[in-house]
């Protein structure tokens, strides 16, 4: 049993994303909610893209090991940037945290007029799965 994420024929062939995934029965799914560039008590670590952008993801991984789960668990992000912010600056900022051998997780990505949480330029949540035995 394994988890497969797929880049068919017939679509954009990119490092950065996969277009399938095939969860099969039996695995662990794992949902993390929106994670902002806050720290533990709420508070935004920067008016940086790149700086909020590293937190977001440290903040997903937190929440993904507590459910017994890593970022190369990932099959599926979701990320929100606001759209004055530097895509280039934020995606350049996690790139190297989210690498990984083999295929790469889907990605959904889309700029927005504003976030949730005041001043804060992105936020992130994934969907993992887990095949424990």
């Amino acid at each position: 049993m394994k988890i497969t994420l797929m880049q068919p024929a017939g679509l954009v062939v990119s490092p950065a994303f996969s277009h399938v995934a095939v969860v099969p029965p039996g695995a662990t799914t794992i949902y993390v909610g929106g994670q902002n560039g806050i720290d533990a008590v709420g508070a935004l670590v920067s008016a940086d893209v790149a700086e909020q952008s590293l937190r977001a993801v440290e903040n997903a991984r937190v929440a993904l090991e507590s459910a017994g789960a890593a970022l190369d668990d990932v099959v599926s992000w979701t990320v929100l940037i606001h759209q004055d912010a530097d895509l280039r600056a934020a995606y350049g900022a996690v790139a190297s945290q989210l690498a990984r051998t083999g295929a790469p997780p889907l990605v959904t990505a889309a700029l927005v007029a504003g976030l949730g949480v005041p001043g804060a330029l992105i936020e992130v949540s994934a969907v993992a799965a887990v095949i424990r035995g």
